[in-house]
This record gives C-alpha cells, structure tokens and sequence, in this order.
C-alpha cells in the first residue's frame, strides 16, 4: 500500500516482529490513505499541465533554441517521466494491492528511478552550464552549441537508464497472503545489502557529487559576478539557482530516510516504534519528493519574465484567436498585435529568457 515500489521495498527488507510484539504499521498505511492521494492527485495535475505547457512553449519559440534550452525541455520531459508514475502508485495506496503485472511492476520502477536521476543530472548540467556561460565566457561561445547540448544530453539519458536498470531485473509482482506487492525480489538479506547498494547510489549520485560540483561552480560563479557584475548574467544564473536548490531541499530529506532505513541495523536500536518511525519518515519525505515534479514550472512563472510573455503567446494563438473567430467581443486584430511582440535582443539565452 506504499507509494512506490521501493519505498515498499525498504518496508519489506525489515522483520515486523520483534519479541512478543507485532510490529504493525496501519497507522502509516492509514495516512498514506487519508493524505497521500489527494497530495498526488493534486501534484500530477500541477506537474502534468505545468511540465506540458513548459515543453510547448521551449519548442514553439525557436529563438530560446540554446543549450540551455535543450537542457530545461529534458528537465521538463524528466519530471513528466516521473509522474507518469504516479497513477499507478496512487492506485497501490488505494487498493493495497499490485493489479498492473510484472511487466508494469518492472517498467514503472524503471522510470521511478530513470526520472530521479536523470532529473538530477540535467539540473548539474544547468549548473555547469552557467558555470561555463559567467566564468569561461570565450570558451563558452564556442562549446554552448545546441549540437553539444543534444549530445551531452542523450549521454545524460544513457547514464540515467544504465544506472536504473537493476530495478527491471530484481523488481517484480509478488503474491503475498491475499494480495499483491510490486518490489525487489530478493531473500532477506540479500534484499537488504541490495537496498544498501540502492541507498548508496542515490546519496552518491543524486546528492553528494552533485552538490560538490555545484559548490564549486557557484563558488566561482559568485566570485565572478562580485568582481564584474553583469545584470544580465545575475539575472539568469538565478532561475538555475532557485532550481538547485529547490531540488536539493525537496529531495534531500528522501535520499537521507532512504538511507537510514536501508542502513538501520547499523544506525539505530532495533525495536517496533522505531521501525514505524522510519516508515513514516519514507513516505513523508517521499512525498514532500514527489512535490518538485510542479515546482519548476511555478518557478519559471514567477521568476522568468520572459517564460511569463511567451505563456502569454502561445494562449492567446492557441485559445484567444479561435475564439476571437466565433466570439464577437474578442478583438482579432488587437490580439494579434499583442501576439507580434518582436523578439527582444541581447543575449538569445533561453536560461535568461526565462
């Protein structure tokens, strides 16, 4: 009944029974109920809407055709890759019970983790690339190319689907008692050394390299700006800024739980109420987690002005003009002049267009 198949699977590598006692954990399986699913209803709504319009408006414009550009539509297909997801764990938490299949099972825990890392990685590369753009601003007029941002993409993805595929081996529909779970198959301890293993990679790979790296790059990237400021470069390296860190301070709490859970016979003393601490302790920094997926694009509409005047366009050529032909008290001519804003010059950057 958990939201994933992994969190359910840090649940199941713990013994519920200690002496004398049946560690039940209803009361967490109750709040997954009662709070969870209206929480991911509401954020796939938000992050499907947010995330689509997000992609329409970075293709439609093809002056925002940069490498920061490729960069923020893979971020945006990477969030809808995880909420694609969502349903279906929805769906889990609401029957307390696997009815998609192995095959789903597999596939959807595949793309669990292939839009955790890959989201991860595209924000490090967003970093590196203001890095590049503020500090080496030579260098960078010859590398930031949309070829290079293409090719270091699809790198990216390779890397983020390598890194996710022993879930499509070890992860599987399994019959237990009256119902069924979607989880790594594994006997006890090997299940545990292998969400050790899992805990490991998440908290190397999606938080302490990452975050080395972008220490180092907004270390120089302040240094620079504090030494010639540049409003158009301050002003674009901080929509990347508010990403990161976003991203950091919703998926941080996760990748930690994660990390106690898998390692908790090392961390704490053993016992029910601190098995049931740590279970809730997944499924609610889980959920904060999930919540990133509709944060950037309310990020873009509050912090990128320009991201605002496109949104602007593509509604008003898309609903306002069909309208405006059967609808008398629409203006076609006045909307189609606010729609002809001509594209503002300086720097053709998508990361300070937005």
């Amino acid at each position: 009944m958990e939201i994933s198949a992994i969190t359910e699977s840090y649940y199941n590598s713990k013994n519920d029974y200690f002496p004398g006692i049946f560690c039940a954990s209803m009361n967490v399986r109750a709040f997954g109920v009662t709070v969870l699913i209206p929480l991911y209803s509401l954020v796939f709504i938000i992050g499907v809407i947010g995330n689509v319009l997000v992609v329409l408006v970075l293709i439609q414009h093809k002056r925002l055709r940069s490498m920061t550009s490729i960069y923020l539509l893979n971020l945006a297909i990477s969030d809808l890759v995880f909420l694609f997801t969502l349903p279906f764990w929805i769906d889990y938490i609401l029957k307390g019970d696997w009815v998609f299949g192995d095959g789903m099972c597999k596939f959807l825990t595949g793309f669990y983790y292939l839009g955790l890392y890959s989201d991860m990685f595209f924000i490090t590369l967003l970093t590196i690339d203001r890095y590049l753009a503020i500090v080496h601003a030579v260098f960078a007029l010859r590398a930031r190319t949309v070829t290079f941002g293409i090719i270091t993409s699809i790198i990216t993805w390779v890397l983020a689907i390598l890194v996710s595929t022993p879930c499509l081996y070890f992860f599987r529909a399994q019959l237990e008692f009256t119902y069924h779970t979607c989880r790594a198959d594994l006997p006890q301890e090997s299940l545990k050394h292998f969400l050790r293993f899992q805990a490991l990679t998440m908290n190397l790979l999606g938080l302490i390299l990452p975050l080395l790296a972008m220490i180092f790059c907004y270390t120089r990237i302040i240094s620079v700006l504090h030494r010639r400021p540049n409003k158009k470069k301050s002003k674009a390296m901080r929509l990347i800024f508010v990403i990161t860190l976003l991203f950091f301070l919703l998926w941080t709490p996760y990748y930690l739980a994660a990390f106690a859970s898998a390692f908790d016979d090392f961390l704490f003393t053993r016992g029910c109420e601190r098995s049931q601490q740590l279970d809730l302790a997944l499924m609610v920094t889980e959920a904060i987690a999930y919540t990133h997926c509709c944060v950037n694009p309310v990020i873009y509409v509050f912090v990128g002005e320009r991201f605002r005047k496109y949104l602007r366009q593509l509604f008003q050529r898309h609903v306002i003009i069909p309208l405006a032909k059967w609808l008398p008290f629409f203006s076609v001519e006045r909307t189609q002049r606010a729609n002809s804003i001509s594209p503002s010059t300086g720097e053709n950057e998508l990361s300070a267009g937005l």
